[in-house]
């Protein structure tokens, strides 16, 4: 799976990656030092879970320099074009852009509501009735202003601690390509199928 997301990223022209580590750290450590990628890779470990919002907090020095920033959860396996999601995100001017795909069922993720002009008005973490059938892909791209709203706490995450708290400043862009999660033995096994259709075999 990682292996996947430095190709794709390397594909969009990204060059420096920061890997959030903390079960099996050193596998994920000796599985970098034995590929090679044109990508500067960078871990992190974390003894104790930050949350996926207090990853990029720590981290923040990681991406002073840069005006947007990918966030992925590498547990998804996609082939998404993430060149149209920052032109997306570009064009349409928020704090973050969200990668949106329609959600076979939607209580078993963080669910978005839009309005008109594709900004995002509401998000629930896997709600019991949800408003919308889109839901978060796991996939983003943001602005370094982004990094200001994530408050100090321990864990913290992004859907439960910091998309609320963004509400009318994000934009959603439909995702127009292959997502699955990586989550269960059954996703796992439709997975092998799919890869070798989507990237002519598996690695």
């Amino acid at each position: 799976m990682l292996a996947y997301w430095l190709d794709l990223f390397s594909a969009h022209g990204v060059d420096h990656v920061l890997v959030n580590t903390h079960y099996l750290h050193n596998q994920v450590v000796e599985f970098i030092k034995s590929i090679e990628t044109p990508i500067q890779v960078k871990l992190t470990d974390e003894p104790t879970l930050l949350g996926s919002a207090g990853t990029l907090r720590v981290n923040r020095a990681f991406i002073r320099d840069c005006n947007e920033f990918f966030v992925a959860y590498a547990d998804n396996l996609t082939n998404v074009d993430l060149t149209s999601l920052l032109r997306a995100h570009q064009r349409m001017g928020q704090v973050a852009t969200l990668g949106l795909f329609r959600a076979p069922a939607p209580s078993e993720c963080g669910v978005v509501v839009l309005d008109e002009r594709s900004t995002v008005i509401d998000f629930q973490e896997k709600p019991r009735r949800p408003l919308s059938d889109l839901a978060f892909a796991g996939v983003m791209v943001a602005s370094s202003e982004f990094l200001d709203v994530i408050p100090e706490q321990v864990p913290c995450d992004l859907g439960k601690d910091v998309f609320g708290r963004l509400l009318g400043q994000m934009a959603g862009w439909k995702l127009n390509a292959y997502l699955r999660d990586i989550g269960t033995p059954e996703s796992y096994e439709l997975a092998q199928v799919e890869v070798g259709r989507l990237w002519g075999g598996a690695r």
